[in-house]
């Protein structure tokens, strides 16, 4: 069986949990402690989220690259990857992805606090408080006041109202389920625990119909659950 070390708060290993969902594979999921660093030691690598480690020893830190090589690494189940999405397609969708970063990445830190491992935890929340300010040079509570500006930037970049329009015509980001999908509904999902965010209403259904349809919640580590 292979296992998912990650950070609770982390979109990223949603990413894998939706596509092992989807194809069926196992997988345990480990949600490391913010102060954990003896998991780290024992695999033998630098602290980072998430790590998927593969039955036959290997440890994939790149999630984009685990996606894609998802139905080498997972054989069974309907294919995500190999034949469903062409290399050109894959890279237009990394490309975005490497443009939004940090608008994300700013996005996100506020949300943290939402999480388990962080939110129920005074000296995890601390000790986050004093990385985000470090990394951003704003606190946690600046970013938070700054959410609705950096919405609008995702959905600037993004063209979130064009993509949703897309996904409700088309069901899913290529018209059939495939890592695409893994990548957009993990990474904008978070988004909805924004005080007065609203995604666009057909990117909530989409949301909801990747979740049903890769059998995978992606709330199920929110505080509020």
């Amino acid at each position: 069986m292979a296992t998912l070390y990650h950070f609770a708060h982390d979109p990223k290993a949603d990413r894998i949990r939706l596509a092992c969902g989807y194809k069926g594979a196992a997988l345990e999921t480990r949600a490391v402690d913010w102060f954990d660093d003896e998991t780290f030691f024992e695999l033998g690598i630098a602290r980072q989220s998430p790590v998927l480690a593969t039955d036959d020893g290997g440890l994939h830190t790149d999630t984009t690259a685990a996606l894609r090589a998802i139905d080498e690494l997972f054989p069974s189940g309907e294919p995500l990857s190999a034949g469903i999405i062409a290399d050109d397609a894959w890279q237009a969708l990394l490309d975005w992805r490497a443009r939004v970063d940090v608008v994300l990445e700013r996005l996100y830190a506020p949300l943290a606090p939402g999480y388990h491992g962080i939110g129920e935890d005074a000296d995890a929340l601390a000790d986050f408080k004093a990385n985000v300010q470090h990394r951003f040079g704003m606190s946690v509570e600046e970013l938070a006041n700054d959410r609705y500006d950096g919405y609008q930037q995702l959905a600037r970049l993004s063209r979130l109202p064009e993509l949703a329009r897309h996904l409700a015509a088309n069901g899913f980001y290529l018209g059939h389920p495939s890592i695409a999908d893994c990548v957009i509904a993990a990474d904008l999902y978070p988004l909805q625990m924004h005080d007065g965010i609203n995604l666009p209403v057909d990117m909530m259904y989409y949301l909801r119909r990747v979740e049903e349809t890769f059998n995978t919640r992606l709330d199920a580590r929110w505080l509020a659950r």
